[in-house]
């Protein structure tokens, strides 16, 4: 016979205290795993946690609180730090899901940025197109959501105005992101038109090389690395959650500070 799974007694305050603590930081299901118990998910999400599926949604309900939070709190107006060149970490890190001689090669003559969704404007644009628009560059800190930082100068076109040359809905929740390695992301509206949101197209004042993006890498000081997409391909605005490629297996989506 089988015996029946013991309930654990649990401090309540104890637990909100310290999921609410958890919300400015990223929200991996290991995370939570390790800063909550089964019973302190059971009273957050309002689930009955008899097995790892009912844990595994419990764990998503959170971090999707977590989400929400995290956009109520951000404030669109705020600038992340800056850096004098003197500090750029050298040599930048390469980091991805996949080894680096596994980077895609993306042809730049061929190369077309597809435009969709909510837009007026959905001409494929060339690199030459992109190059032509008013670049400007930045020295922020990259922070990877393994526990690791460094410094990189990044240079391209302010997100916010390549958004409203091709007549995107700025009303929009989501614009989502495909890139060439299969990668997939999407990010909130307002962190799209925060000022230090970059479509970039160089690092450190030359052409983004393949490890760091060619050929261009979306770069947002205000959010967690695996949200900064490279080798974008496809740049679309929604109003329909559009996930992402770690976001649909428990990292936080919203990923920002």
């Amino acid at each position: 016979m089988r015996k029946p799974k013991k309930r654990l007694d649990l401090d309540e305050t104890a637990i909100v205290g310290a999921a609410l603590k958890s919300l400015p930081a990223p929200a991996r299901r290991l995370f939570l795993r390790q800063t909550l118990t089964l019973g302190g998910l059971s009273l957050l999400s309002g689930c009955t946690l008899i097995d790892e599926d009912a844990a595994e949604r419990a764990l998503m309900k959170v971090s999707r609180f977590n989400d929400r939070v995290q956009a109520w709190l951000f404030d669109p107006n705020r600038l992340a730090p800056t850096y004098p060149e003197s500090m750029l970490t050298r040599p930048f890190p390469f980091n991805a899901y996949y080894d680096r001689d596994e980077v895609p090669e993306v042809d730049a003559d061929s190369y077309r940025l597809e435009v969709g969704g909510l837009v007026a404007d959905k001409h494929a644009w060339t690199l030459a197109e992109l190059y032509r628009l008013p670049q400007t560059d930045q020295v922020t800190r990259h922070i990877c959501v393994e526990g690791w930082s460094a410094i990189g100068k990044w240079g391209g076109v302010t997100f916010a105005t390549f958004l409203k040359r091709v007549g995107a809905d700025l009303t929009a929740k989501y614009v989502g992101f495909k890139c060439a390695d299969d990668y997939f992301t999407s990010i909130d509206m307002a962190t799209a038109l925060h000022a230090q949101t970059l479509l970039t197209f160089t690092y450190d004042g030359r052409t983004l090389p393949p490890e760091y993006g060619f050929p261009m890498k979306l770069r947002m000081p205000t959010k967690l690395g695996y949200k900064n997409p490279k080798h974008i391909t496809a740049i679309f605005v929604t109003n329909v959650y559009p996930g992402g490629y770690w976001e649909d297996q428990g990292y936080n989506w919203f990923g920002g500070s």
